[in-house]
């Protein structure tokens, strides 16, 4: 699947939030919307998924614009991970994981034996199947989000859509989720949008980068090309040095912000 968005505009009245977006995400691509809080980065997934409407311009899938049946076929090529928020709800986890398959079956259909096996069979891979028989609404916050993924992945996806997966999660929930993604990409050949305010997770997994930053401000390109001590400066605010770390698996690279700019 490949999915474009094309001079994406979103407002209220004459209040633009978003302005002239436009990229590019193709298959097997791992790709971050990032910047700080409050610059529209949730309304532009929603509008990529149709929950809001664009003001200007328009999302094409496959090459073809967006419509009432376009829509249908996006989203059984896509899923979708909200923000991490604990459940009110007293679903079994096996339960919840098997909703993911509602975009390719009919919502009304009693789900089979082998939906439960497949659901297990998910949630093995992602190292959660202990979560299997417990209820939505016991788990703990990096729990819950891996069961959202889980849920996501069901459908086999081609496209798998993240709005902020890592927030409200402590150290440790955050690099599992951010590890997770990346296993999503290389072993489940998934594409990945992921939206995000953390500078270090963009690095980390993805390809190419939307950096977006207050008064509609926007740069796109190469993750390691945009994610610059200078970008960050100009989108942040915030003075940093990106720092290239050397393990025994492998170099990457982490930014050390250090005081906020004037």
């Amino acid at each position: 699947m490949n999915l474009e968005v094309k001079n994406g505009g979103f407002g209220y009245g004459e209040y633009m939030i978003l302005k002239d977006i436009n990229f590019e995400i193709g298959k097997n691509t791992v790709m971050t919307i990032l910047g700080p809080n409050g610059v529209g980065k949730t309304t532009l997934l929603k509008c990529i998924m149709g929950f809001l409407k664009w003001k200007t311009g328009e999302c094409l899938m496959d090459g073809n614009v967006m419509s009432t049946r376009t829509m249908k076929e996006f989203w059984q090529k896509t899923s979708y991970v909200p923000q991490a928020k604990q459940s009110a709800f007293s679903y079994k986890v096996m339960d919840a994981v098997i909703m993911g398959l509602n975009a390719k079956q009919n919502f009304f259909a009693v789900p089979s034996a082998d939906d439960y096996e497949k659901a297990y069979q998910v949630l093995k891979s992602l190292g959660v199947e202990k979560l299997a028989d417990k209820h939505c609404n016991s788990l703990s916050g990096g729990e819950l989000q891996m069961v959202m993924v889980a849920r996501a992945l069901i459908s086999e996806p081609e496209l798998m859509i993240l709005d902020e997966p890592e927030s409200n999660l402590d150290m440790k929930n955050q690099l599992q989720i951010v590890n997770t993604i990346e296993r999503v990409a290389k072993e489940f050949k998934t594409s990945c949008l992921i939206n995000t305010h953390f500078p270090n997770h963009a690095l980390k997994i993805s390809d190419t980068t939307l950096m977006m930053g207050y008064g509609n401000k926007q740069l796109q390109g190469k993750t390691l090309d945009i994610v610059t001590e200078d970008n960050i400066e100009r989108f942040f605010g915030v003075c940093s040095k990106v720092v290239p770390i050397r393990t025994e698996e492998e170099k990457f690279y982490t930014i050390f912000p250090y005081k906020i700019a004037k």
